[in-house]
């Protein structure tokens, strides 16, 4: 996945989703979920599936956490933490290469998505 420079309004965009909450704290909190680090420094591009094909649907700032409901297999991505074909639905819609996020494992550590 690329970290892609965006313009500023994006950067506008990413700052209002996430003072509204944007729905995802609010979901992952009820739920119960931990929150995963995503890489220093990066600012993560969230996509509507699994691979790099799929459209960005926004761009997450750095020094977010992320809660993770499922993983899925998609296309192979290398990044901070290495190359990995594991995506991470962070959001109805919304998912991220596992090779950005902190989760502590190589491998999947939620449960599969339907």
């Amino acid at each position: 996945m690329s970290v892609d420079r965006v313009e500023e309004v994006q950067e506008a965009e990413a700052a209002a989703a996430a003072a509204a909450g944007d729905g995802v704290e609010a979901q992952a909190a009820t739920a119960g979920l931990t929150y995963y680090p995503i890489a220093p420094g990066v600012r993560l591009n969230v996509r509507s599936g699994p691979a790099t094909s799929y459209p960005i649907v926004k761009v997450l700032p750095e020094g977010t956490r992320v809660p993770i409901f499922c993983q899925t297999p998609g296309t192979s991505v290398s990044g901070p933490y290495g190359t990995t074909s594991i995506w991470d639905n962070i959001a109805d819609g919304q998912f991220v290469s596992d090779a950005y996020v902190r989760t502590g494992s190589d491998g999947y550590i939620a449960p599969r998505c339907a």
